[in-house]
């Protein structure tokens, strides 16, 4: 039978509801038959990347850690060798005022 025999016999709601029907089911086939698995596939990539992402969020977390406590560390350390230099700094020059205060 060619579509214009059915258009005569049944009309064109009847027949377009038939072709509707038809598109509808193939577009269900295809979607549960092809794309349907992709995504869970894609699904899966995902998740993966996902705890790639959490893995080096933590391991961002522990270096900037390290590093401020390396750089607080590092900051006392100047600190003290400061508080040291000044110390003999003021030591060499401390018998030179006394020289002075006595000379006067």
């Amino acid at each position: 039978m060619d579509i214009i025999t059915m258009l005569n016999k049944y009309g064109f709601p009847i027949v377009m509801l038939f072709g509707l029907a038809w598109l509808i089911w193939y577009i269900w086939n295809w979607v549960t038959k092809e794309i349907k698995p992709l995504l869970g596939e894609s699904n899966d990539t995902l998740l993966a990347l996902i705890d790639r992402i959490r893995m080096l969020d933590n391991d961002l977390i522990r270096l900037n850690q390290k590093l401020e406590t390396t750089l607080e560390l590092r900051g006392e350390k100047i600190a003290h060798e400061t508080d040291e230099h000044l110390e003999k700094i003021n030591r060499k020059n401390k018998p030179a005022k006394d020289k002075n205060i006595d000379i006067s």
